[in-house]
């Protein structure tokens, strides 16, 4: 039997910090060029949240952008997810934290922690939960600071990294729009290649850092190279194949922005052309599970996406984990 409705994203936005940090700033910093980066990762600059300023701030501007582009008051949000690596504190989470900036008193928050795949992860929770009667408006806020997170002496990590929010309202859709499939997985196993611990670290993480940088991102960049290449098409063919979708039909691809060259990996398998596969990378660096719902803020601002756009939205990110997800779009 078919659903008389779906859930779609109805409203998105985004907020980025105003201060960018650039290669040639790091170049003052740790021992690399910018030839290096953009080469290696195709970053050119990235944005860094002022150390006086919460995480919630940035996460409530965008929340609060996206509720306005639903066309919708606060008080109609029942729930909101919120993903994030970096919060300003375990407890109280980041949700319920943007809950009281935003003045949303009557949704229900909690965080949802699935690294750089967050969004993808939060969109399957709010599509059930619509799906199932319990919620109407969901508000997906994905935050990061991974500024806060990086040791700026290890440059095999700090180039790569920026901070922004994204958000997205995901509402009930009667017109044939919305989600058609979202598809979620992890690889536990490979877990340890890139770690930021937390009240807990084990003597062999804790060597592979320099001293005194005990909660930073480490990573294997091989390993998690080799896993990413792979799993970005892997996970959209899987998704395409299921929904009988042919590649043809999806208008833009969105990954997630880690790497230029991983981005290329995925195009050449996917024999997609990268006009249209959405980055933003060269200005944002990887801001983990925002890069996604600012990028689709950004394409949908430029009027690159119109009503019943096909849409792939895939990532890949610490745990392991990934996700891919099909949609029509619905604005």
């Amino acid at each position: 039997m078919t659903r008389p409705f779906k859930a779609g994203i109805t409203g998105t936005g985004r907020a980025l910090p105003e201060r960018r940090l650039t290669n040639k700033d790091l170049e003052k910093i740790v021992d690399t060029s910018d030839e290096w980066i953009i080469k290696r990762t195709g970053i050119s600059e990235r944005r860094i949240l002022d150390e006086d300023m919460p995480l919630s701030h940035l996460a409530s501007v965008a929340a609060k952008n996206a509720i306005l582009d639903a066309g919708l008051e606060v008080s109609d949000i029942d729930l909101i997810i919120a993903t994030t690596v970096t919060p300003d504190y375990l407890c109280p989470t980041l949700a319920c934290s943007v809950q009281k900036e935003i003045g949303a008193e009557k949704a229900a928050a909690f965080d949802l922690n699935a690294a750089c795949t967050g969004f993808i992860y939060a969109l399957k929770a709010a599509e059930g939960l619509i799906l199932s009667g319990a919620y109407n408006n969901v508000l997906i806020v994905s935050a990061e600071a991974m500024s806060r997170a990086v040791d700026f002496t290890d440059r095999k990590t700090c180039v790569l990294f920026g901070d922004g929010a994204g958000a997205a309202v995901i509402s009930r859709v009667e017109d044939g729009t919305g989600i058609d499939k979202v598809n979620l997985g992890a690889v536990g196993q490979m877990g340890s290649v890139l770690t930021i611990p937390c009240l807990y670290i084990t003597e062999e993480d804790k060597a592979r850092r320099n001293e005194g940088m005990k909660q930073v991102v480490w990573m294997d960049g091989s390993e998690v190279f080799i896993f990413a290449s792979r799993i970005m098409s892997e996970a959209t063919l899987n998704i395409l194949q299921e929904t009988g979708t042919d590649i043809s039909e999806i208008k833009y691809l969105f990954p997630h922005q880690d790497n230029i060259r991983i981005l290329q990996n995925a195009a050449k398998r996917l024999e997609m052309p990268m006009d249209r596969i959405y980055s933003n990378l060269s200005m944002t660096g990887n801001i983990s599970s925002a890069s996604i719902p600012v990028c689709l803020n950004e394409a949908y601002e430029k009027n690159m996406l119109k009503k019943g756009d096909k849409l792939v939205l895939v990532a890949f990110g610490g745990g392991l984990t990934y996700g891919a997800s099909l949609l029509t779009w619905s604005k």
